[in-house]
């Protein structure tokens, strides 16, 4: 039976929610109706306030960040009223709830959409914990998170996910309902959670509202991908790292630069405030991530003790334009150009330091355009894509030279963005084949964006014909699970053959590994 039985963008009640699925409630006995020992505030709302259900992120050895908003009516701006509201919050050892370790109460503020960020600290490294909340005479469902390693621990597994491009329109949500199925100790989510486009007909389910433009429009476009119900399992099931990438506010920005000419700064940045506020309001970030206007410091390190360590970076916030027009070009002089940048200085200095003080055995770019330099047209011509790294060649040289130089970094980069799943060897002279091998990337595919894959696509023998670096190359939907030890990085590519219809089930395309101290991908 599956975890919950869907019905396309149905928008969760108390009593759907909480009596949803059977058998699988069993296995997530946090996602049933959830019970609790603590009072909540005597206010009142109406409908059931945590219909987005609840999620945590970016754990540290002695907590982690726990987050719910209350939203009775998630599609018409939330439904609470214009005041704060208390939210109590506890963290216990067992999924009962009964041996509470930590607990307080938060405050939810209109201002930032009733949401609550709630960072926990003081407890054990290394260990499951379950949470809840409790608000207006009601409680949420329970989730499961975890506590990182201790800084200098080795631990001897890490299991972990990552997926982006999750297109409402275009698809279901399946795939999560797989990946909640899995026993994983992180989430990573490489961007476009959610997309601006608005509303059309004769779609899979259909956007609630217009073009995102103003603050209440990507409210409720977040809060409309937050109903989903598989995607609410994948989060209450382990913390999540988070990132984004273009469609969270605008298709292909770069910097403070609009894809539309004929928008101004003025506008484009008023739009990227209003983004950045709601993504703010419905991830599981810190207070560090809290954005000021139009300007969200997003990157960040989060450590798994000495077996991993994630380096998470913005690519779009402070790039320079696209050179050449941007699309997939030839190279013109401005691909080469020292100081076009997809990080920013700022952000590219603390990418090295950070590599350089790292005691990861693996190190991860958790990141969202592909790095690989692939060209995209069969013959003599060469063309490669300018939003991603090979746009910004200088910029990329630099990256992959670091990791040249300093080989026991043993660098992994993962990927999103594209529909598609890739696995790349990183070579710092791409245009040689005997070039050696300094880093991997697996890319992996949407979601749901694009709709329904196939393995094969018409320009797929030509890909790998052209580009030796290029290891595998699938267009179906789906995510990547790794699997790291302290010896091996194993990447297995979770594929679901459709997306348009309900339970479309999971295969697992191919696997490939990478051993610690060789870079390079072999097939498992």
């Amino acid at each position: 039976m599956p975890l919950f039985q869907h019905e396309p963008g149905r928008v969760w009640s108390r009593r759907g929610f909480l009596s949803a699925g059977g058998a699988a409630l069993i296995a997530w006995p946090m996602l049933a109706r959830p019970e609790s020992a603590f009072a909540a505030s005597n206010l009142k709302v109406g409908d059931y306030p945590f219909s987005l259900g609840v999620t945590s992120g970016d754990p540290t050895p002695d907590g982690f960040v726990l987050w719910t908003r209350l939203a009775p009516k998630p599609l018409e701006g939330g439904g609470m009223p214009n005041e704060n509201v208390e939210v109590k919050w506890q963290v216990a050892n067992d999924e009962a709830m009964t041996q509470v370790v930590a607990k307080g109460t938060a405050v939810a503020t209109p201002d930032l959409a009733h949401s609550v960020h709630v960072e926990v600290q003081g407890l054990e490294p290394g260990r499951w914990y379950f949470y809840q909340f409790a608000a207006a005479g009601e409680v949420s469902p329970k989730g499961r998170t975890r506590t990182a390693p201790k800084l200098d621990e080795l631990s001897q597994r890490l299991r972990f996910a990552f997926a982006s491009c999750q297109h409402w329109e275009s698809g279901l949500y399946t795939a999560y309902k797989h990946m909640a199925n899995e026993d994983l100790d992180l989430i990573a989510h490489l961007g476009d959670y959610i997309y601006e486009y608005p509303g059309k007909d004769k779609q899979v389910r259909k956007h609630v509202g217009p073009i995102l433009h103003e603050l209440a429009d990507y409210r409720n476009r977040h809060a409309q991908y937050k109903t989903d119900e598989y995607l609410q399992a994948a989060h209450a099931m382990c913390p999540w790292l988070v990132t984004w990438d273009d469609h969270e506010f605008a298709n292909n920005c770069a910097g403070a630069i609009s894809e539309k000419k004929t928008e101004g700064p003025e506008l484009f940045l008023y739009r990227r405030a209003n983004s950045y506020k709601a993504y703010y309001e419905h991830m599981p970030l810190r207070t560090a991530q809290l954005p000021k206007g139009p300007d969200m410091l997003l990157y960040r390190k989060v450590s798994f003790g000495r077996l991993a360590e994630f380096a998470i970076l913005d690519t779009r916030q402070y790039r320079t334009d696209q050179p050449c027009g941007d699309g997939n070009k030839a190279p013109c002089d401005a691909v080469y150009d020292p100081k076009a940048t997809l990080m920013g200085d700022t952000q590219e200095k603390w990418l090295y330091d950070t590599l350089n003080a790292s005691k990861g055995t693996w190190n991860v770019l958790t990141q969202q355009v592909m790095m690989a330099r692939v060209d995209r047209k069969a013959g003599e011509e060469v063309t490669y894509s300018m939003d991603q790294w090979p746009g910004y060649e200088a910029n990329r040289q630099r990256v992959l030279k670091y990791f040249a130089d300093r080989p026991k970094l043993n660098p992994i980069v993962i990927t999103g963005d594209i529909h598609t799943n890739w696995v790349n060897d990183l070579q710092v002279d791409a245009s040689d084949e005997k070039s050696p091998v300094v880093a991997s990337e697996f890319v992996g595919t949407s979601l749901s964006s694009s709709g329904d894959g196939s393995e094969v696509l018409k320009m797929t023998a030509a890909t790998l014909a052209e580009n030796p670096c290029v290891k595998f190359f699938n267009a179906e939907r789906g995510y990547v699970s790794c699997e790291v030890t302290p010896k091996a990085w194993i990447s297995h590519y979770r594929t679901v053959p459709f997306v348009t219809k309900p339970d479309a089930p999971l295969n697992t395309r191919k696997s490939f590994v990478v051993e610690a101290g060789h870079p390079g991908v072999k097939e498992v």
